[in-house]
């Protein structure tokens, strides 16, 4: 299909938008998550230095996030996100030949900006072109991407597993990924961008009584599944545990109906209500590592748990807070990612600190229980909707 020939049918160009998060997210981000154990078995990296590399990428996200608001701003987000998409491909083709710890660092970093950038951009391009069609209610789809990037990862990595070593196992990740990436830059760098509807900023304060706690609580959320995100597999191995199946693939199946679950409970009991479950489900799955007697059920737990409710907090978050200020579309998306984005740097940092004071990489996650029991609590004084 032509996308230039504005298409009636919104499945392309939702399609477009998912394939873009598969390659970022699920191939440029969150195959490192698998890989980390087998790079620590193979010699590559330590588990401080995984750490590390993970911090890296996680400024570079928060970063990337930026430019894509400054970009998109000045009229230039078409061109950034086609940059960014390709770019993010033909940097996990570059990991492949980055035998020196500071030369995959450098990569994990711009993997991370190109990352942000079209983390921000694709969504926004097309939920741009939904509002336009009156179909603004299918853009949640686009986020079935993410589930089926860390589905896709997990099962790249397994496959791969007893045939490739060192950075050897980037490669086949770089090789789906540099046709996706092309075929997904090039659709929505010609999406017809339609006539969207028009806002106005109020100017009122976007810290406020009612929104300063739900800022808050996002945070926390953002801390809370960083570490179960990134080090889930490598407590499995710290713990010398063989999952059949593994946690990360449990993740992996349970984010793909997360989002129209959770999208359900928000419509039946509110996005507050919803909220405040979703960062209950979040804290049972990081106490679950914490608690559970039996390593392997704690592992299950957590993984189902987390991978079911991530998403849900992103969205959620999002449409109760364009609820608080209806008006600040572009000052409203800079504060959340901004947020989330601090919180996801913090996460490596306080594990990186915790097992070089010689703690375990699983005691690490009593920040994340915190964080979310944190972020839970704030969410009562968040009002439903904004009053004057």
């Amino acid at each position: 299909m032509n996308p230039m020939t504005a298409p009636k049918s919104a499945l392309v160009p939702l399609l477009a938008a998912a394939i873009a998060l598969v390659v970022v997210h699920g191939f440029g981000r969150f195959i490192y998550t698998p890989l980390i154990p087998l790079f620590v078995q193979d010699g590559i990296l330590t588990l401080a230095q995984a750490a590390q590399l993970a911090t890296w990428n996680y400024v570079g996200y928060l970063t990337g996030a930026m430019l894509a608001l400054f970009s998109y701003q000045r009229g230039l987000g078409k061109m950034a996100l086609t940059l960014a998409l390709i770019g993010n491909a033909v940097i996990t083709f570059g990991q492949i030949f980055s035998a020196q710890y500071e030369s995959l660092a450098l990569l994990r970093l711009l993997n991370g900006i190109s990352n942000g950038v079209v983390f921000v951009l694709a969504p926004a391009l097309v939920l741009e072109w939904l509002v336009a069609n009156n179909k603004a209610h299918l853009s949640g789809l686009m986020y079935l991407g993410v589930g089926v990037g860390l589905l896709s990862s997990n099962a790249i990595v397994d496959a791969t597993e007893i045939w490739l070593t060192g950075n050897q196992r980037w490669f086949p990740a770089a090789l789906i990924s540099m046709p996706l990436a092309l075929w997904s830059a090039w659709y929505l760098s010609h999406l017809s961008k339609g006539t969207p509807a028009q806002s106005r900023d109020d100017n009122t304060p976007l810290w406020d009584r009612a929104s300063t706690p739900l800022f808050l609580a996002y945070t926390g959320a953002g801390l809370g599944y960083i570490l179960p995100m990134t080090f889930l597999p490598a407590v499995a191995h710290d713990w010398n545990l063989q999952l059949n199946p593994s946690a990360w693939l449990l993740v992996a199946i349970a984010s793909i109906p997360s989002t129209i679950i959770w999208n359900s409970l928000g419509t039946r009991l509110g996005d507050r209500n919803a909220l405040i479950i979703n960062y209950a489900v979040q804290a049972v799955a990081v106490a679950a590592i914490l608690v559970m007697p039996e390593a392997a059920l704690g592992l299950w737990i957590c993984a189902i748990f987390m991978g079911g409710s991530f998403l849900g907090a992103v969205f959620l978050t999002q449409r109760l807070a364009r609820t608080l200020h209806p008006h600040q579309g572009p000052r409203l998306s800079a504060a959340l990612i901004a947020l989330y984005g601090v919180a996801q740097l913090v996460g490596p940092i306080l594990a990186e600190v915790g097992i070089n004071m010689g703690a375990t990489l699983a005691a690490t996650f009593i920040w994340g229980l915190g964080a979310c029991i944190w972020g839970m609590v704030l969410m009562f004084w968040v009002p439903t909707k904004r009053t004057h």
